[in-house]
């Protein structure tokens, strides 16, 4: 069994690509077809993170219910909370594209570490591969939205607050989840990695899939593909 200093030492470690990102956006300002790049490169890293470890761990744990359940309730809570946005941007007349990869990072980051946390307690050993994919995934999705929301015109302060909020958030998720593994079972376990796999799915086709394809262009499918390959690599290694 693990111990409380390891689950914080592991959500940290797992939360901290997300605020290295925004610091990362704030020291250059990157030429919109290289943040394209990464946003693409991100973009396949979290379908390999979907594909082999959130719907294959939440499928193996309680089979497709849960999972499906899950699936479900991510996908209707990020449309949801995208239309909210989307409306205070119109309101404002600002562009909602880098809010959206925010949410869309607390919206997978709490319930993917939530099963990490679990996991900890359960005493499942957590693999370097692993950790290289997490940070694969969420260190291109935290650049593109900081760099998004600075085009916007928010101050750089707000940036890394609202980055190192969502890190922070995501962390004790991770405490959260090593706490509570004691009243969690499977079920609970898939559902949560069904969660964050439809609330990415949802995010993935609606804001960072679109934002990288305009401004990347024609290279936003190859940076896809290669993000996907090196994060299913990890995912398989691990």
């Amino acid at each position: 069994m693990a111990d409380m200093g390891g689950a914080i030492l592991w959500g940290a470690v797992a939360a901290a690509p997300l605020f290295i990102g925004a610091v990362l956006a704030l020291l250059r300002k990157w030429p919109p077809r290289w943040l394209g790049i990464v946003l693409g490169f991100g973009a396949g890293a979290l379908m390999a993170s979907i594909a082999f470890e959130l719907w294959e761990e939440g499928l193996d744990l309680a089979g497709p219910i849960p999972l499906v359940i899950g699936v479900a309730a991510g996908a209707i809570s990020y449309y949801v909370a995208d239309r909210i946005l989307d409306a205070r941007a119109a309101k404002s007349k600002a562009e909602a594209g880098g809010g959206q990869l925010a949410v869309g990072a607390l919206l997978d980051g709490i319930p993917e570490q939530l099963v990490l946390g679990i996991g900890l307690a359960s005493g499942e050993p957590v693999s370097i591969a692993l950790v290289v994919a997490i940070l694969v995934s969420n260190l291109p999705e935290s650049i593109g939205s900081a760099a998004d929301l600075l085009e916007g015109g928010m101050a750089k302060s707000r940036v890394l607050l609202l980055w190192a909020g969502v890190a922070v958030i995501c962390a004790l998720a991770t405490v959260a989840g090593f706490g509570l593994a004691s009243l969690t079972g499977d079920d609970f376990r898939s559902a949560a990695s069904g969660f964050a796999a439809g609330a990415l799915l949802v995010m993935l086709v609606d804001s960072m899939i679109p934002e990288a394809q305009s401004k990347a262009k024609e290279s936003t499918g190859l940076a896809t593909v290669l993000g996907f390959a090196l994060a299913a690599g990890l995912a398989l290694a691990s």
